[in-house]
């Protein structure tokens, strides 16, 4: 899991954070994308048909994939409770990893280990 504390700094230092309600579409399976996420406060459900199959909280990342080569989401992320988002585009991924190596290394364990349980589920 990645550090909560890393990503909450990262995410702060590179955007101004979105609020959604909770209960509101953060993005939808099949949908293109260009930005991956921080949670900042609250919580996310991600759902596989409309299933929710994870809920993850204060600073786990998703929607990483849009960033390294994937077309379209592979998942709808619905916001749980009123949370607030760090975002970052291809630019600012790139930068935090040059900024920080290890940011690198947590975000591909998470998305591994999301794609893991996905497949799992499949």
């Amino acid at each position: 899991m990645l550090s909560p504390v890393l990503t909450v700094s990262i995410f702060q230092k590179k955007s101004d954070p979105k609020v959604f309600s909770a209960g509101q579409a953060i993005f939808e399976e099949g949908q293109p994308g260009d930005n991956m996420y921080g949670i900042l406060e609250g919580e996310v459900d991600i759902l596989v048909n409309g299933k929710v199959i994870e809920t993850i909280e204060t600073g786990e990342v998703f929607g990483i994939g849009v960033l390294v080569g994937v077309q379209n989401r592979t998942y709808t992320a619905i916001a749980k409770v009123d949370s607030k988002l760090g975002f970052l585009d291809e630019e600012g991924f790139l930068f935090a990893v040059q900024e920080t190596p290890i940011f690198a290394l947590q975000v591909m364990k998470s998305y591994s280990e999301r794609l893991r349980r996905l497949q799992h589920l499949l």
